[in-house]
């Protein structure tokens, strides 16, 4: 049986924020599934594009929110491979709303110290989305507060099948052993191997699964799904993930014995300190 997460409701986190964040440890690569936008729309009677809408507003929230709290990378999942299967309508509409948004918003995260990045296939997305995006990249060069991970056309499958294909060609052409193929080989063959590992990995809308999202890099990452949708998602509610966040312990594949750390404790305290006899 497969173990079930319960979805994380804002109102129901108990680690404050109120005196501030100064106390919150950021996570280095925070990625978030943006999702609920249409849902949200729809349950105040207006069309599901309104949702993708009103999504824009908190995308820069949460970029200033990232910016401010000091995460390094922050992916957000603004188009998958999968979405291609929505209505034409709707499709039309993400394209030309995500070059808008790119081109609308470039000057605004530049001046905020962000530097864009995307990832994602070339086939099938279209030109001018792709001509925003490295328009984007090429102006925010040399920021350094934030890198955004701009997540288009994307799927995780998908991007290791293409870091496979590249590898196998390697292979062929006798540039690579396939002896030598690691997971470190496979790393440096995504679409953007400079970055980190995710560490926190939020999914906004209460649905509780990855959706193709960074397969790879989220391996150890800690999951939160917040019943919160995308265009309530603010920075107050990023900053209770956090703090919750903060309080995980993360073991990445080891273990601790607590019986045996407790009598390690206890006969520790048991040992007479030399120094003062």
């Amino acid at each position: 049986m497969s173990k079930a997460y319960p979805a994380v409701n804002e109102k129901e986190l108990t680690l404050a924020t109120d005196s501030g964040t100064d106390f919150l440890v950021p996570p280095r690569h925070l990625a978030i599934v943006m999702d609920g936008n249409g849902r949200w729309a729809n349950s105040r009677g207006l069309p599901r594009t309104e949702g993708h809408k009103a999504g824009e507003i908190s995308l820069m929230e949460i970029i200033e929110g990232c910016v401010e709290l000091g995460v390094e990378v922050l992916s957000v999942y603004a188009f998958s491979t999968e979405n291609w299967r929505r209505s034409p309508k709707e499709v039309a509409f993400l394209m030309n709303y995500s070059r808008t948004v790119i081109r609308k918003r470039c000057a605004e995260m530049d001046a905020l110290g962000v530097r864009v990045v995307w990832s994602g296939r070339r086939p099938k997305l279209w030109k001018s989305v792709i001509k925003e995006l490295e328009r984007a990249a090429e102006i925010t060069r040399n920021n350094s507060k934030l890198i955004l991970n701009f997540c288009m056309n994307y799927g995780g499958q998908a991007e290791i099948a293409d870091a496979v294909q590249i590898i196998a060609q390697k292979v062929a052409e006798g540039k690579l052993r396939a002896s030598h193929i690691t997971p470190a080989t496979i790393a440096k063959h995504l679409y953007q191997p400079q970055l980190p590992p995710v560490d926190l990995f939020i999914r906004t809308g209460g649905e509780q699964r990855t959706s193709n999202f960074l397969l790879w890099q989220a391996s150890y990452a800690e999951f939160m799904f917040v019943d919160t949708p995308w265009p309530e998602f603010d920075r107050h509610v990023l900053q209770q993930c956090i703090a919750q966040f903060n309080g995980r312990e993360r073991r990445f594949g080891t273990a601790i014995d607590q019986v045996e750390a407790l009598e390690t404790v206890a006969v520790e305290a048991e040992v007479p300190d030399q120094m003062a006899i």
